[in-house]
């Protein structure tokens, strides 16, 4: 935090803005979630009711703004392993007790340029790469310094140093499972807008620079290339995005490998109903443990499967190969943004083509005033690699 606090300093404006000219803006929102994990080749299930508040202000003046945010999560049924308390006898849940400074940021905004310092949240893309894993209650946020230029129209240069991850084991993380990961992590991505889509490419330098960290092998180098649009396809809309990537060791990391990353992701919007298919392969090296394609600051819950089984990529890679379909409907009586959801995916091994199970994902959501209720449902059948799992959510959001 020591960093975060010079940056803030060295950027505060030299002169002091007139009361009248400052905006305050409150920060408050609420989480209650319920969720319940049987995985075989465990002796109980896991139960956890928890409780996530964060509460914080903006202050904005002229070109400036300064936001300050802290949360606690508080397990109110605590029938689970959170990875660092209770019996690991019963499956992970990772949403330990938690009570924390989450933002502490300085922000200058133009049309062209926006530098921001500081404890904050980053996301690039579809969070495939550095996202900040908002599913989870305490979220993971970083200390860093990020710019955002836009010189044309169009175009944008997004770049960020992180010199410290605050994880989502929050403050009593210890062990493989840190409060925080420092590391001189680097993020850039430059995009451009094009008539069939946003353009980018990207390089995310990872630099996970903890001994517990799985010794140093988690720090890699991604280089790669995306093209994500939507164009009209009759009264329906067309989206798809294409990713390409190429990762190789970095930093301290003692292995030395090379790994691909594909994405290929097709949907037909037809104003209510919406349906998709889509391939995504993390590639492997040589087959030993972690010389394949890992994404160890990505938002995973967002991809392969709510079941959580492949938040670190197997030695031989996976492959998803997904279908999914929903309906949304803007009200339905007195519920807003209603929606139905469904996905099949099967995975398989990138080495040597082995089927690793399949799973079922499952969603219903709705609106009403400021609370969105949310029904989950994950059921993973495992063939080769882990065992089968079912995990149910039902959650509460409130914002002001």
């Amino acid at each position: 935090m020591t960093r975060t606090l010079i940056f803030l300093a060295a950027l505060a404006p030299a002169g002091t803005a007139q009361a009248e000219d400052i905006v305050l803006k409150p920060i408050g929102e609420a989480r209650l979630r319920y969720e319940q994990v049987d995985q075989d080749g465990l002796p109980a299930d896991a139960e956890a009711l928890t409780l996530r508040v964060r509460a914080g202000v903006e202050a904005k003046a002229g070109s400036w703004s300064t936001l300050v945010e802290g949360q606690g999560n508080l397990a109110i049924v605590d029938d689970y392993f959170d990875g660092l308390h209770g019996a690991a006898t019963r499956p992970l849940i990772a949403d330990p007790d938690n009570i924390a400074l989450t933002r502490a940021q300085i922000r200058y905004a133009s049309p062209v340029f926006a530098l921001t310092a500081g404890r904050q949240r980053l996301g690039f893309d579809d969070e495939r790469f550095v996202g900040s894993v908002g599913f989870r209650q305490n979220g993971q946020s970083f200390d860093a310094v990020r710019a955002e230029i836009t010189p044309l129209k169009g175009v944008k240069a997004d770049l960020a140093y992180a010199w410290s991850v605050r994880t989502v084991w929050g403050i009593d993380g210890t062990g493989p499972r840190q409060q925080a990961v420092s590391g001189d992590n680097v993020f850039g991505n430059l995009s451009t807008q094009t008539p069939i889509g946003k353009l980018s490419t990207f390089a995310y330098l990872v630099d996970q620079d903890e001994a517990a960290m799985q010794g140093f092998r988690l720090s890699s180098q991604s280089y790669g290339v995306r093209l994500d649009g939507t164009q009209p396809l009759g009264k329906a809309k067309l989206a798809y995005q294409l990713s390409y990537a190429r990762q190789s060791d970095w930093h301290h990391n003692p292995n030395n490998y090379a790994a691909d990353y594909y994405l290929a992701d097709v949907a037909v919007d037809l104003g209510g109903p919406r349906v998709g298919v889509g391939y995504e392969i993390l590639g492997a090296d040589d087959g030993t443990a972690l010389t394949s394609f890992q994404t160890p600051l990505a938002t995973g819950f967002k991809f392969q499967g709510w079941a959580d089984r492949f938040l670190t990529t197997p030695p031989d890679g996976v492959r998803d190969l997904y279908a999914n379909a929903g309906w949304s409907w803007k009200a339905v009586g007195p519920l807003k943004a209603v929606t139905l959801q469904a996905a099949y995916h099967d995975y398989r091994s990138d080495r040597a083509s082995r089927s690793y199970g399949d799973e079922i994902n499952l969603l219903a959501s709705a609106k009403l005033g400021k609370v969105t209720a949310a029904a989950r449902y994950a059921r993973y059948d495992a063939n080769t690699f882990a065992t089968d799992t079912d995990k149910f959510w039902l959650q509460l959001d409130w914002t002001i």
